[in-house]
């Protein structure tokens, strides 16, 4: 489902378009495997830590591997989803939309299912994922068939030189 497409050029963000404070990939131990962090809410590497350990921390003891749940933490919006061993998180702040968020959490989630199938062994797969997914906070996709036919794409045209 291709929720938004915005090019920014030049422009400053527009305060009505949806964003995404950060992505999480937590491992089972609650430790990062990938994070990018689109906003300046966590200053230093020791304050996102904290919010990693924090986040992880609330959602541990619930079930969000059928289906996305949502949190308030911290007067942010989290959507988290479980697979295997790893925890995947999206936060925007208070006032985005729940089901934006969820869409792009689906749209990564989906995306690195399909890129990994089996292992996580290609941890530059899933980088290059956030970068499809969202650009300095803006949302930028969220069909996970297009975003891993980009990242497959980049992969490729990579290994070429």
């Amino acid at each position: 489902m291709k929720l938004l497409g915005y090019l920014r050029i030049g422009f400053g963000v527009d305060d009505s378009s949806p964003s995404v404070n950060n992505i999480l990939l937590l491992d089972s131990e609650g430790k990062r495997v990938a994070v990018k962090y689109y906003s300046d809410d966590w200053p230093t590497n020791g304050a996102k830590l904290a919010f990693e350990k924090s986040v992880f921390a609330k959602t541990l003891k619930t079930n969000a591997r059928l289906e996305a749940e949502i949190m308030m933490f911290d007067s942010n919006i989290v959507i988290y989803k479980f697979m295997q061993d790893l925890h995947f998180f999206v936060t925007g702040g208070d006032d985005e939309n729940e089901l934006i968020l969820a869409t792009v959490l689906q749209g990564f989630f989906d995306a690195v299912a399909l890129l990994l199938r089996e292992a996580l062994e290609n941890l530059d797969l899933i980088l290059l994922c956030f970068d499809e997914i969202v650009d300095g906070g803006m949302i930028l996709e969220t069909d996970p068939t297009v975003i891993a036919g980009k990242v497959a794409t980049h992969t490729i045209c990579w290994l070429c030189f």
